[in-house]
């Protein structure tokens, strides 16, 4: 072993190496429970649906309210579906993140949809600020 690797500290994968340990990095996702699994769907829905909306840095040049539409219903019925199996604990947070959402989309429409035809409004009623 060279002077250089011996005094490399020991990572991830293992000493001197450098390279890291994928193996220990990552989990079967039958080791994910399913609170877990459905929270982290719903974050990647909400970050995509807020890009859409415009709500990013830089946001007008990826502004696309018909993509925004799509993914807030999809969140709307995630959320509304999984509520009582996640608990209340988990499933506040999401719906109020939903909500702003619902809210900031009917704020971008030039035409805003009539109360109850917004995105995911079928799932969660009329949605007001």
């Amino acid at each position: 072993m060279s002077e250089t690797e011996s005094n490399r500290p020991a990572g991830p994968g293992g000493p001197a190496t450098g390279a890291p340990d994928f193996d220990s990095l990552t989990r079967d996702i039958a080791d994910v429970p399913a609170v877990e699994v459905i929270t982290t769907v719903a974050v990647h829905l909400m970050s995509s649906a807020a890009v859409n909306l415009g709500l990013s840095e830089g946001g007008e040049h990826h502004r696309d309210l018909d993509e925004a539409r799509k993914l807030i219903h999809s969140l709307a019925g995630l959320v509304t579906a999984s509520a009582t199996e996640i608990g209340s604990y988990h499933a506040a947070p999401l719906r109020d993140g939903l909500k702003s959402l619902q809210l900031a989309f009917r704020e971008a429409s030039a035409v805003p949809d009539e109360p109850g035809q917004g995105p995911g409004e079928q799932f969660t009623g009329p949605v007001f600020g």
